[in-house]
C-alpha cells in the first residue's frame, strides 16, 4: 500500500502526541500520584507505536514499545514515578522528536535508540513487562506445529486455481487465524498492520471476514486469512507478533491434496461469495444514523501552509486591484459603478477578515516548548524555578510565530542564567528558594505583547555602567546622566553582556542585540524595566500580521509615503513659530514632552521646490516611550495597503521597510518609524 499519502498526517499528529507528552510528563512530576496524567501520556505513547508501526518506521515504534511498557508498570503501580524515570522518559521523547523531523525532512525515520530502548527495558523489566508474554510465546510454539487438517477456510474456482499454481511455482500456502487481545483499541488498525506485514512477506488470497468488513471492524476478536509466501511459519509468527494488541496467532500449513478433498466433501466447488454491499444496504437505519452524526462533527480540516501563503498572496493582488477600482471608481464618478465599487470593497473586507484569521496561530504553538526547557536548565543550573504560562491562546499570524520563538528562548536563558538567583542566595535575600518566570501574552488593540517577568536578582545598574563605559559604549560624562531606563537600554548594545563567564545557557555572551533586531524586523519592539532584588520584566510589542496593514498616507513635494497607524499616536497642524532649538535639533512641545522635529524631505532627500508655510502638518510617531513628530506637506488619508519589499537589491534602504501599490498605480515607500527615532 501507499504510504506517502498518509505521511503529512502521520507527522503532525507525531508532533501533538509528543507534545502532549512532554506536557503531561511536566505535570506528572509534580503530582506523582495522578494515575489519570499517566494514562493521557500512555494513550499518546500507545498510539503514536501504532502509527510508527503502520508506517514502518520501525526504531520508533521499538522505542514507543518500550515507553508503553514503562508507563504501564507506572499504572500497575509496580514502582513509583521518579525524576530519574521523567528524565529517561524525556530522552526518548527527544530521540522520538528527533526522528520524526528527519522524517519530516525527507529521511528514513531511523536512529540509535537501542540504549535508551536497553534502560526502558530494564525499567520495565523490574515492574512492568506484562505476565502475558512468556505463554504467549509457548501459545505460538504449539500453534505452528497444527496441521492442515484444521482448515478454515473455502475457495472458489479462481481462488483454487492461483494456489495450485502457487504450489507447482513452489511457493508455501498458510491459513493464519490472528486473535486479538480483549482489551485491544482501533481493531482495524491491528488489522491493517498485520495485512502491511503480510504483504511484505507475499500475497493475500482470502480473508475471512472480508475486507470491506475488517475496514469497518464488523467482527470480534479474530480474522484469518490465506498467504502464500517463501517464508517460514516461524519467520511469519515472528514477524506477526510484533504488532502491538496481538494475542495468538495459529498457524496452518496448506497441502494441496487436503485442500482439495475438503472441497470435495463440502460439495462446493464455486461457493458464493458473500454480498456485502447486500448486507450494508440491511445496516438498521440507527447505525447509519449514527454514523452520519459522527460524520458532522468533524468540523476542521489541515491545509498545507504553502497553500494558505498561496491564498494571501492571490488575495494581496486583489486588494491593490480594488484600490485601482474605487481611484477609477472616484475619476468617472458613475453611480452604478460606485455602488459595485462599494460593495465589492465591503465583501473584500470580510474576506480579507477571514483570511487573515484562518493564518492566525495560538502561541502556544511557541510557548509549549518552554516548560520542558526550563525544567531541563534549572537541573543543570541546581536552581529551583517554576514557570507559569499565561495566555497561551492568544493569536499571532504565522510569519510572526515562526520568528519570535528564538526571541523568547534567548531571554527566558538569560532569566534563568542571570536573573533567578542559586536557592542559598534566595533564601539570605528572604526569598522562597524556587524561583518564579512568568510568561504572558495579551492582545491589546492592533498589537500583541508577550512579556517575560521574573523575581530574580534584577539588572544591576552599577555592573552595567562599567561595562558599558569600558566597551565605550557610552562615556564616563554621559553615563552619570543616564536613567535607570536608558541604563538598561544599554543591555540591548551589539556583543553587550555581564556575564563573568561565558557559557551556552544565556547566548556565549553574544548578548541581546539579536533578540532586539529580530523583533525589531518584525516591526515590534522591545523594552526592558528592573529593579534591583525585585526582578526583570521584558516587554515585547508585535504587530497582529505583517502582510496588510493599515496606514497613513502623506505627500511629500510630488511623492507618496506610507506611515503605519500601529506608530501614529495623533496628527496635528503646528506654526512654524512653535519650533524650538535643544542642543541645535529643532523640537516642538507636544502636550508638555519635548519632542524632536524630524523633516521627510531632508532624510529622504526629495526633489522639488521649496514651499513656505506657516503652517507645518506633522504626525506624531512613537518607538516604546520616545516619540517624534514627522513633518510632511500633507496628509492624503488612511487606507489599507499590501506591504511589498524591496528586494535584494534594495535591502539597507533607511527607514524604509517596503513598498506599496497605490490604486492610480504609485508607488508609495512605507516609512519605518523605528529606525528614524533610532
Amino acid at each position: 500500500m501507499e504510504m506517502n499519502q498518509y505521511l503529512e498526517v502521520f507527522i503532525e499528529e507525531s508532533r501533538e502526541h509528543l507534545q502532549n507528552c512532554n506536557e503531561q510528563l511536566l505535570q506528572l512530576e509534580k503530582n506523582p500520584e495522578n494515575i489519570t496524567i499517566v494514562n493521557e501520556i500512555f494513550r499518546s505513547a500507545h498510539t503514536l507505536k501504532g502509527m510508527s508501526a503502520t508506517m514502518g518506521y520501525e526504531d520508533m515504534a521499538n522505542l514507543t514499545h518500550q515507553m508503553e511498557n514503562v508507563l504501564d508498570g507506572i499504572r500497575n503501580g509496580k514502582f513509583d514515578v521518579s525524576s530519574d524515570l521523567i528524565d529517561l522518559i524525556f530522552i526518548a521523547i527527544d530521540q522520538l522528536e528527533a526522528m520524526v523531523e528527519s522524517i519530516a525532512s525527507g529521511g528514513d525515520g531511523s536512529a540509535d535508540v537501542q540504549e535508551t530502548v536497553e534502560k526502558l527495558k530494564f525499567f520495565g523489566t523490574e515492574g512492568s513487562l506484562p505476565p502475558q508474554s512468556d505463554s504467549k510465546k509457548e501459545k505460538v510454539t504449539s500453534d505452528i506445529n497444527e496441521t492442515s487438517s484444521s482448515l478454515k477456510l473455502t475457495y472458489d474456482t479462481y481462488e483454487m486455481t492461483v494456489l495450485e499454481q502457487s504450489f507447482e511455482q513452489g511457493y508455501i500456502a498458510y491459513e493464519l487465524t490472528v486473535s486479538l487481545r480483549p482489551d485491544c483499541l482501533l481493531k482495524s488498525a491491528r488489522v491493517y498492520m498485520v495485512f502491511n506485514v503480510l504483504e511484505k512477506l507475499g500475497d493475500i488470497i482470502k480473508s475471512n471476514p472480508p475486507v470491506e468488513q475488517l475496514e469497518e471492524e464488523q467482527f470480534d476478536l479474530q480474522f484469518t486469512m490465506t498467504v502464500i509466501t517463501n517464508e517460514s511459519k516461524e519467520d511469519i509468527v515472528k514477524k506477526i507478533m510484533k504488532v502491538s494488541e496481538i494475542d495468538n496467532v495459529h498457524v496452518v500449513p496448506i497441502q494441496l491434496e487436503d485442500l482439495q478433498n475438503k472441497q470435495k466433501s463440502t460439495g462446493e466447488t464455486h461457493p458464493k461469495k458473500e454480498d456485502t454491499n447486500q448486507k450494508k444496504d440491511t445496516e438498521p437505519k440507527e447505525q447509519v444514523q449514527q454514523k452520519n452524526k459522527r460524520g458532522n462533527l468533524h468540523k476542521t480540516i489541515r491545509v498545507n501552509i504553502n497553500r494558505l501563503d498561496e491564498l494571501m498572496n492571490l488575495f494581496e493582488e486583489l486588494v491593490i486591484d480594488r484600490g485601482r477600482l474605487e481611484q477609477i471608481s472616484k475619476d468617472i464618478n458613475h453611480p452604478e459603478l460606485t455602488d459595485t465599487v462599494e460593495k465589492m470593497s465591503r465583501v473584500s473586507s470580510n474576506l480579507q477578515s477571514i483570511i487573515l484569521t484562518m493564518r492566525m496561530v495560538p502561541v502556544e504553538s511557541v510557548f509549549n516548548r518552554f516548560p520542558k526547557m526550563v525544567r531541563q536548565l534549572s537541573r543543570e543550573l541546581h536552581k529551583k524555578i517554576n514557570l507559569q504560562i499565561i495566555g497561551q491562546e492568544t493569536e499571532l499570524d504565522r510569519t510572526v510565530i515562526d520568528q519570535i520563538g528564538d526571541p523568547i528562548v534567548h531571554l527566558l536563558r538569560n532569566s534563568i542564567d542571570h536573573g533567578i538567583e542559586m536557592p542559598e542566595e534566595r533564601r539570605k535575600k528572604g526569598k522562597p528558594e524556587e524561583g518564579s518566570i512568568e510568561l504572558k501574552a495579551y492582545h491589546s488593540g492592533n498589537h500583541v505583547f508577550i512579556e517575560i517577568i521574573d523575581d530574580g536578582a534584577g539588572i544591576n545598574r552599577e555592573k552595567v555602567l562599567e561595562k558599558a563605559i569600558r566597551k565605550g559604549v557610552v562615556s564616563e560624562e554621559k553615563a552619570d546622566r543616564l536613567t535607570d531606563k536608558e541604563v538598561y537600554d544599554l543591555i540591548f548594545s551589539s556583543g553587550f553582556s555581564t556575564a563573568e563567564k561565558i557559557t551556552d545557557i544565556s547566548g556565549r555572551g553574544v548578548g541581546l542585540d539579536v533578540v532586539k533586531n529580530t523583533i525589531e524586523s518584525l516591526g515590534g519592539s522591545i523594552t526592558v524595566q528592573s529593579e534591583r532584588d525585585k526582578g526583570t520584566r521584558f516587554t515585547i510589542q508585535l504587530p497582529l500580521t505583517l502582510t496588510i496593514i493599515s496606514v497613513m498616507l502623506v505627500e511629500i513635494k510630488q511623492e507618496k509615503y506610507a506611515i503605519p497607524l500601529t506608530s501614529i499616536i495623533e496628527t496635528a497642524i503646528i506654526k512654524r513659530s512653535e519650533i524650538q532649538y535643544a542642543h541645535e535639533q529643532p523640537v516642538i512641545d507636544f502636550r508638555g514632552k519635548v519632542v524632536p522635529l524630524i523633516f521627510l524631505k531632508d532624510v529622504f532627500q526629495v526633489p522639488g521646490e521649496e514651499l513656505e508655510d506657516d503652517f507645518l502638518s506633522i504626525v506624531i510617531v512613537r518607538k516604546g516611550e520616545k516619540l517624534a513628530a514627522l513633518v510632511v506637506d500633507s496628509f492624503i488619508g488612511q487606507q489599507e495597503i499590501v506591504l511589498k519589499s524591496l528586494g535584494n537589491f534594495l535591502t539597507n534602504v533607511f527607514a524604509i521597510s517596503g513598498a506599496t501599490i497605490l490604486g492610480n498605480g504609485q508607488v508609495a515607500l512605507i516609512i519605518d518609524c523605528n529606525a528614524l527615532i533610532k
